[in-house]
């Protein structure tokens, strides 16, 4: 195809951070009116490619950018926005203080006599054609979902007349019905002729919406072409260079003694009263439907959000009052918590990727009041290695790592803590496939030493594929625990939305 037809052609696109490669021949071309899904591991150079054509890093010499067929090298996103590329992060930029109205209109505010003139037809009118004229252009931000604050950004793509769309990890926090409907606001961009370049990390939702494809590795473009001509063991096989032998690979473990007792749980966000066993060598499966009440049983369990009634117990040890938990007590009866919110509660993103590792465990490294430092810092370099963190220098702020990445460090810092009942809310989210892998052989490894393992996940092939047992929550309150072999996809979505158990689940 000439390369004039093309809407964006990215050629032999090159970035360094000092001795880092960050893209090392990137090449990349879009169509107008298409959706053309960016796929790779964490690492391989999505966000700095991204980041590039949005105008956020200039690209170093020799790299070939076009745009309708026009040199194209924007020297700050302002310039990349006047020239018709939006981009809409995993984490929003919208002023949650603001109306929707405001927010659409930032950076494109018109006055009159020193006044800001309303612009509301506008935004009805971009709101109207995304299907969203419910959306109250005067309501504030704050008080939507993420599903329809996404939207609203998607609105102001739209007044800034955008010809490419990049959206980076978009359903990573979306429930199924805000992801259909995003999908829905994607297929209207795609026949109005805006091309849309698709960041994600959940493969079968990347063939459900894409055209064609481009995958990277290590800073390099490896294969491109039509969705519909490869299979997911090929998309696969060329992020991670080799053929997947396994996607949720086992480690034999046996479940032993019970090891955490939980009678009567109940809190604010759990109305109906909770009661089960977690055994040694036990992984056990949380589903549910966002708001379903799965992440607030762990963090009351934690002691971070809290419970009203109940009582626990670990290893047959004398019964605690579940109003008593604090992270403090759980961690000292050997628990401990992987949060979903990585960035508000799982990174101290100022400091560096060693410290966040080892930060909540300085006891080991310290004595007479005094860290060791070396001591420290190689510890926190043998979890890295360990878990594959894509880094130079474990000295970095780990606000610079990717998000993959940033998420293999929560991770490492609770293995680093060595406790034996492990609550991992959604573990790998925004993991590449090829992490998520080792991710779940981790968490195998970790039953078969006998520790057990509580895993909220909305994915539900991911629960299916890890788990020994599993519980289904709705509305508050949680089924009983069952074998994995007794749930399907179906039973598990019938429970979650109508809280009653089909003819598998008996």
């Amino acid at each position: 195809m000439n390369t004039y037809a093309y809407l964006l052609s990215l050629s032999n696109v090159r970035k360094t951070f000092g001795p880092v490669k960050a893209l090392q021949g990137v090449s990349l071309q879009v169509l107008p009116g298409e959706v053309h899904a960016l796929i790779g591991e964490n690492g391989a150079g999505k966000s700095t490619l991204m980041k590039v054509l949005s105008g956020a890093h200039q690209p170093d010499k020799g790299s070939e950018m076009l745009l309708n067929g026009q040199p194209y090298q924007p020297a700050s996103p302002a310039e990349g926005r006047a020239a018709g590329i939006a981009m809409i992060y995993q984490e929003l930029t919208l002023a949650l203080h603001l109306t929707v109205e405001e927010n659409v209109t930032l950076g494109l505010e018109r006055s009159r006599f020193g006044l800001i003139q309303s612009q509301q037809s506008r935004v009805k009118e971009a709101l109207r054609w995304l299907g969203q004229e419910q959306i109250d252009p005067q309501a504030k931000v704050s008080t939507l979902s993420i599903g329809k604050q996404q939207l609203v950004e998607i609105a102001r793509a739209l007044l800034f007349d955008a010809r490419i769309v990049i959206m980076d990890e978009p359903t990573s926090s979306l429930s199924a019905s805000d992801a259909q409907a995003l999908f829905n606001v994607i297929r209207r961009l795609r026949d109005k002729g805006i091309a849309v370049i698709y960041i994600s990390h959940f493969l079968e939702e990347v063939q459900e919406i894409a055209d064609r494809f481009t995958v990277l590795r290590d800073g390099a473009t490896v294969a491109t072409g039509r969705m519909a001509d490869v299979s997911l063991n090929q998309i696969i096989e060329h992020m991670v260079g080799r053929t997947p032998d396994e996607l949720y690979p086992h480690v034999p473990h046996a479940i032993g003694e019970p090891l955490l007792e939980i009678r009567q749980l109940s809190g604010r966000m759990l109305p109906k009263r909770a009661s089960f066993q977690l055994r040694r060598g036990e992984i056990l499966g949380l589903a549910g439907l966002v708001g379903a009440g799965r992440s607030e049983t762990i963090r009351s369990l934690f002691g971070l959000d809290k419970a009203e009634n109940g009582e626990v117990s670990v290893q047959g040890k004398p019964k605690i009052k579940a109003s008593y938990l604090s992270p403090a007590t759980a961690l000292a009866m050997g628990m401990d918590l992987l949060s979903e919110d990585r960035k508000e509660e799982g990174l101290a993103l100022n400091l560096s990727i060693f410290s966040n590792l080892t930060l909540s465990a300085l006891r080991k490294y310290s004595r007479a009041g005094l860290l060791n430092l070396q001591g420290e810092r190689v510890a926190a370099q043998e979890w890295i290695g360990k878990l594959a963190v894509k880094t130079s220098d474990a000295s970095r702020p780990i606000g610079t790592l990717s998000g993959g990445n940033q998420q293999k460090v929560c991770i490492a810092r609770l293995l680093h803590h060595d406790s034996d009942i492990l609550f991992l809310d959604e573990p790998t989210r925004g993991i590449d496939v090829g992490s998520k892998a080792e991710i779940y052989r981790i968490i195998h490894s970790l039953a078969a030493q006998g520790k057990a393992v509580v895993m909220i996940s909305s994915y539900i092939p991911e629960l299916l594929g890890v788990c020994d047992t599993l519980a289904v929550m709705h509305k508050g309150e949680m089924s009983p625990v069952r074998p994995i072999s007794a749930w399907n996809e179906h039973e598990i979505m019938l429970y979650a939305t109508s809280g009653t158990a089909g003819e598998g689940t008996a």
